[in-house]
């Protein structure tokens, strides 16, 4: 798209008359200003001198085609200014001087693949990961948003063609910390760290990627830590005090067992969760040994027990990013506990191998080996669909859900479930096909015709353990099913 551009009609003709008349044959033309709504991100960085750096850096890594194109995309934009104040940081004095691979990298950490407008933002992460895989923590100092803890918004939403570019006052640096390392570097968090190098959750939480299968994997966790001065409100002032306050077994520390590592674990849950991820919920630990109830309302509540005491979020303190997770500090030793069973909503499609997956929550996706695709997904049929579509569909959760069509059966092991009584009920749509169930091998005595209720009841079970499991759906007649979610419901008569 051009910068500028004139109407070849007898309207322009008029105009350029005008315009000789009014500023003489001499006087170079005034011609109009695009508007940028009207140019791509590209166009719009390179028509403004003040981007000229950024613009060479997009044109070097070969990203102006990139954002040249339809989207849309959502682009955080430095300064020449701000990027020469991040030169002098490096030690550098042109972008020339960076290896072609952190250049790349370094623009697409201002780039998310979608159009996030300021009123999408909210107080935790930007719902989106940037270009190479990283949540931007978004906070507020009043009415201006901050970018991971220091980027401020200074002009929003210049909507473009092709999306929406957001004005910053510092460069974005990449993030190369380990959420483990982000503990570690805070010299508030000294005995946390030292219980975590002592527990060796340590060689856990600095792992960043991990190989499964033809792909190099990212690891999530969150950190819930605990600052030297709360340990020091109890008396704890070194980490043999620390372990002693926990456990009479300082020598098996690194065992799942002691009550020391239960603590230090009970601190590390098993996926990313920014404040603004937070809902009421069971939030699970590392091991999925235990959980974390969280209450969302007028604060963050972390196990709130009857008497409505709670330990709390120091939101001022939380968010901090990490390259495979985040650090938020909590305001009490939030100990080791077992909380209440509560209703989990777990969606069929929730396994590693899917959600890490490129088609993930973007296009539907087909396999044909039923018993070796996935280790706790398992079918019989012609093939299993990943489906997923963002309009006129059921009411599927996250807009995806797994589908099959003709005679099939198919299996799903969940996450560990809480020991305790529940009923369990899912979410299937079908094309009125009849369908039996069974939960750990065991046939519920159901034959249901699918139906499009919103949950339909399945089996009561009362599980003394904490563990995972198996349930099955099978067709007793041929059809097509979509299978969204399992319900499990505490029971408490």
């Amino acid at each position: 798209m051009k910068k500028t551009f004139w109407h070849k009609s007898k309207q322009s003709s008029i105009i350029i008359m005008l315009v000789l008349f009014l500023f003489g044959c001499e006087s170079d033309p005034q011609l109009w200003n695009v508007k940028s709504t009207q140019q791509v991100i590209t166009e719009y960085v390179e028509s403004n001198p003040d981007f000229s750096e950024f613009a060479s850096i997009l044109e070097a890594t070969g990203l102006n085609s990139l954002l040249a194109v339809r989207g849309p995309f959502t682009l955080f934009l430095p300064s020449n200014e701000q990027l020469q104040a991040y030169y002098a940081e490096k030690g550098v004095s042109s972008y020339t001087e960076f290896d072609e691979d952190f250049l790349e990298e370094l623009a697409l950490n201002h780039v998310i693949g979608h159009q996030i407008e300021t009123g999408d933002i909210g107080l935790g992460a930007i719902r989106e990961p940037n270009a190479i895989g990283d949540y931007i923590v978004s906070e507020f100092q009043g009415s201006d948003i901050i970018l991971n803890k220091y980027s401020m918004i200074i002009k929003r939403d210049v909507r473009a063609s092709n999306g929406v570019v957001h004005h910053i006052d510092k460069v974005l640096d990449p993030i190369t910390k380990s959420v483990f390392d982000v503990v570690a570097t805070n010299p508030s968090f000294s005995l946390f760290t030292e219980g975590l190098v002592r527990t060796t959750l340590k060689d856990t939480l600095e792992r960043i990627t991990f190989p499964y299968g033809d792909i190099m994997a990212r690891t999530r966790f969150t950190v819930l830590a605990v600052a030297d001065s709360t340990f020091n409100r109890y008396g704890i002032t070194n980490i043999d005090e620390l372990i002693a306050y926990f456990t009479d077994s300082p020598d098996s520390i690194t065992y799942l067992e002691n009550e020391f590592y239960r603590y230090m674990e009970y601190h590390c849950l098993a996926s990313t969760y920014y404040l603004s991820d937070m809902e009421t919920s069971l939030y699970p630990t590392i091991t999925y040994d235990n959980n974390v109830f969280i209450t969302v309302d007028d604060d963050y509540k972390l196990n709130i027990d009857k008497d409505k005491n709670y330990t709390k979020f120091v939101v001022e303190e939380c968010n901090h990013p990490g390259k495979n997770g985040t650090m938020h500090t909590v305001a009490g030793l939030l100990p080791t506990t077992l909380p209440q069973p509560q209703t989990i909503t777990w969606e069929t499609t929730d396994h590693f191998e899917i959600t890490e997956s490129d088609f993930y929550g973007k296009h539907y996706k087909r396999w044909f080996d039923g018993q070796n695709t996935f280790p706790n997904l398992k079918w019989e049929g012609d093939y299993l669909i990943y489906y997923y579509k963002d309009h006129n569909a059921p009411q599927q959760m996250n807009w995806d859900c797994l589908s099959m069509s003709g005679w099939w059966w198919c299996q799903v092991t969940t996450p560990k479930i809480m020991k305790g009584k529940y009923k369990i009920s899912g979410n299937i749509w079908a094309n009125h096909i009849d369908y039996a169930v069974y939960v750990d091998g065991v046939n519920t005595a159901l034959i249901k015709r699918s139906d499009p209720a919103n949950t339909t009841t399945w089996a009561e079970v009362d599980w003394d353990l904490t563990e995972t499991h198996d349930v099955k759906v099978v067709a007793t007649s041929p059809g097509l099913l979509f299978w969204d979610t399992i319900i499990f419901t505490p029971i408490t008569n």
